[in-house]
């Protein structure tokens, strides 16, 4: 019985941490007169990254200057 409720306790904690690491990423693929099409992320420290490189600057800021700046991002 002992053995069954630290196996139960551990496959509880799996699953708790599994959940916990979510990795998903919020994309949207942008281009403007200047550019050719290329991939803005969402990282999951709140920054974007442009096709994989971390610019170093939060998400929202970065796509609103992208889009202030003139280009199509997601059809915005």
């Amino acid at each position: 019985m002992k053995h069954l409720v630290l196996i139960t306790l551990f496959c509880v904690s799996l699953l708790i941490c599994s959940c916990g690491s979510d990795d998903s990423k919020t994309c949207t693929t942008c281009n403007s007169e200047q550019t050719i099409e290329f991939l803005i992320c969402e990282e999951s420290n709140g920054n974007a990254s442009v096709n994989g490189e971390d610019t170093g600057t939060q998400y929202s800021v970065y796509l609103e200057g992208l889009i202030a700046a003139g280009a199509d991002c997601g059809g915005e």
